[in-house]
């Protein structure tokens, strides 16, 4: 229980929390969720997804307005419709260069913000979202970006979590999904400072925001919130970091949490 405590701004992780693996939204979540807002808490989308998978998600819960943190915390924004308030962007070409070096046919995207990626070859169909535009990895990595995707069809996830913490990349901050999936953030950057920067600009005390989440870019998102809660199928380094357990993503543990404020 949270002993009386409100919050003031809910932050939502959507894969694994919002939504399941096909994507598919739960009624009772998607009600929890609108019941929060109407009570008048702040409710902001807080993902890796860029603009366009934040949006899928806003659609399925109903909302024509709001505030989001996308890209790991590299693009926070207003919406509907679309204002980029603000977006780091950083050099990935060693990181890119280096994770290359030993997994050469990796397939790299690169972000455009509010558009969708460029891409060096087609990703698997929905692992992404938004338009797409091939090029090669000279040409994606040649200017400044916000985000990029590294993921590696011939690698476990273990193997790929073991190369990638191998290769000492410096300059960035990088997170490493359930799969072998690689997402690299400029340094500093994580779903925790996109949040400061939307509070600052709401007025909006750290010890006011209720996270959850489930995957391994929410850990630094649980540990700055006032109150931080891990899905029960969350990796143990995030539960390690958690105010709290909750019920799975099956089990709708999302809602288990919600209804204390309403």
């Amino acid at each position: 229980m949270t002993d009386g405590w409100r919050p003031k701004l809910v932050a939502l992780d959507v894969d694994g929390t919002l939504v399941d693996n096909s994507n598919v939204m739960s009624a009772a979540v998607r009600d929890a969720v609108r019941s929060i807002r109407e009570a008048g808490i702040e409710t902001v989308i807080s993902t890796g997804r860029a603009i366009p998978g934040v949006l899928d998600t806003v659609e399925k819960l109903g909302f024509a307005d709001g505030h989001a943190v996308a890209s790991n915390g590299a693009v926070v924004f207003a919406y509907d419709p679309v204002e980029v308030l603000h977006a780091v962007t950083f050099d990935a070409r060693d990181a890119v260069e280096r994770v290359m070096a030993q997994m050469p046919d990796v397939t790299v995207a690169v972000e455009e913000v509010g558009a969708g990626f460029r891409v060096n070859r087609p990703f698997p169909e929905a692992e992404i979202t938004g338009a797409f535009v091939v090029q090669s990895v000279e040409q994606l990595i040649a200017d400044p970006v916000t985000r990029v995707i590294i993921r590696s069809a011939d690698h476990t996830a273990e193997e790929f979590t073991a190369i990638v913490h191998d290769l000492g990349l410096t300059g960035t901050n990088y997170f490493i999904g359930y799969s072998a999936w690689l997402d690299l953030a400029p340094e500093g950057v994580s779903k925790a400072s996109g949040l400061d920067v939307l509070c600052e600009r709401l007025g909006i005390a750290q010890s006011e925001v209720l996270a959850v989440g489930d995957g391994n870019n929410d850990l630094e998102m649980l540990q700055w919130a006032g109150r931080g809660v891990a899905m029960g199928h969350a990796p143990d380094t995030l539960k390690a970091v958690a105010d709290a357990i909750i019920g799975t993503i099956d089990e709708d543990g999302l809602v288990e949490e919600l209804k204390n404020y309403l």
